[in-house]
């Protein structure tokens, strides 16, 4: 598997000074740092290839190494990056302290621990985007185990100090010139072991259960919108609170509108004369019907506008508009009749528009189609 080169991972050159590596890593661990990115599978390979670029750069023997010999000759050595976010905290307490000033360090194995957040991707119709809606998610997760209260243990059990790591969560081990820290295997980096498992959740601390929860959609959510259900993740170890759901919103096709922003636009179509002499007609909106006027001399591609029609505004009040596209057809299989009327009206000359008016109209037009696509 090719390896991206790791002053391409920070962007900075390779003569950058210390201080340029510290800041370049900084911004990368706060924008794509897990708490900030919840359940995003991207962010978090970002974190730990930032950090494992850091890890390096940062070290000049091990910088030393990579200049000269490129990552296999880091493999040489014995080190082959981070397993875990667990490794990268442990290695990097300070400095996550320094940068976020809470949340790097590593958390004492004994601390309670808070769950994890969970993410349910929900399809939504644009009139249920429009109106809002209440809604139930049958969802199954990991809830903290009643009977041990998440600890693990049977209850009266006594947990043990756990005799690898002594109870703090995780191992050193030397690797040529590196020395790693990593989650001790005999744990699992929870500094105790259990010598009486529970028999509800098997000394995990957490049981798989399925739960119906409900959640508002509020009217005007867009696609992409997430709406954050506290206390709905999964379940927390030894007393922590349990973490949140993130509902992501999926706005699905409509076979006559589309959205831009809080406006929707659609496209509707009227006959030569209801354009030459102007007429009212009926289009769908979001609510119902809407009665709109086709102004007397409209063009096929002009815009009209039906105030307060479109999407309600999510943060604030009001809606956007519907804005509606007229498409002129030309009428075909005309009757004789028809056909000598036309004639007739062709006859007559009406007012011919200037060059100038002409070219103008065109430009219009086809600004106008352009918002379709």
């Amino acid at each position: 598997m090719n390896r991206r080169c790791y002053y391409e991972i920070l962007q900075v050159s390779r003569d950058a000074d210390q201080e340029v590596i510290k800041k370049a890593y900084r911004q990368l661990a706060l924008q794509y740092h897990p708490d900030r990115n919840p359940g995003d599978a991207e962010a978090e390979e970002r974190f730990k290839e930032a950090a494992e670029a850091y890890e390096v750069l940062r070290d000049l023997e091990k910088r030393q190494i990579y200049d000269r010999y490129g990552h296999d000759g880091l493999a040489g050595q014995g080190f082959s990056g981070f397993s875990s976010f667990e490794d990268i905290f442990s290695s990097f307490s300070n400095i996550f302290e320094e940068f976020f000033g809470f949340g790097g360090r590593r958390a004492s194995p004994h601390e309670p621990v808070r769950g994890a957040d969970l993410r349910y991707d929900l399809s939504v119709a644009y009139e249920e985007a429009a109106h809002g809606k209440e809604t139930e998610l049958t969802l199954r997760r990991n809830l903290t185990c009643r009977a041990c209260g998440g600890s693990g243990a049977a209850p009266g059990a006594r947990l043990e100090t756990c005799a690898t790591c002594k109870g703090v969560g995780h191992v050193a081990r030397q690797q040529g010139w590196f020395k790693l820290s990593t989650t001790c295997p005999a744990c699992g980096g929870r500094g105790q072991v259990i010598g009486q498992p529970c028999p509800d959740c098997d000394g995990q601390g957490l049981v798989e259960a399925e739960r119906t929860v409900s959640v508002r959609i509020p009217a005007g959510v867009d696609h992409g919108s997430r709406l954050r259900l506290r206390g709905e993740g999964e379940g927390g170890l030894r007393g922590g609170p349990p973490g949140d759901l993130y509902v992501v919103i999926h706005l699905e096709p409509h076979h006559f509108f589309q959205r831009e922003g809080d406006d929707v636009y659609c496209q509707v179509s009227v006959s030569m004369v209801q354009a030459a002499l102007g007429d009212k007609i009926d289009v769908p909106t979001l609510k119902d019907e809407g009665r709109v006027s086709i102004p007397r001399g409209t063009q096929s591609g002009d815009l009209v506008r039906l105030r307060g029609e479109g999407f309600p505004h999510l943060r604030g009040l009001g809606h956007g508009d519907q804005v509606i596209q007229v498409r002129v057809i030309t009428p075909t299989d005309l009757t004789r009749h028809q056909e000598e009327l036309l004639r007739q009206f062709a006859a007559e000359g009406p007012a011919e528009e200037s060059a100038g008016e002409a070219g103008e109209a065109k430009k219009k037009t086809a600004r106008k189609r352009g918002l379709f696509g």
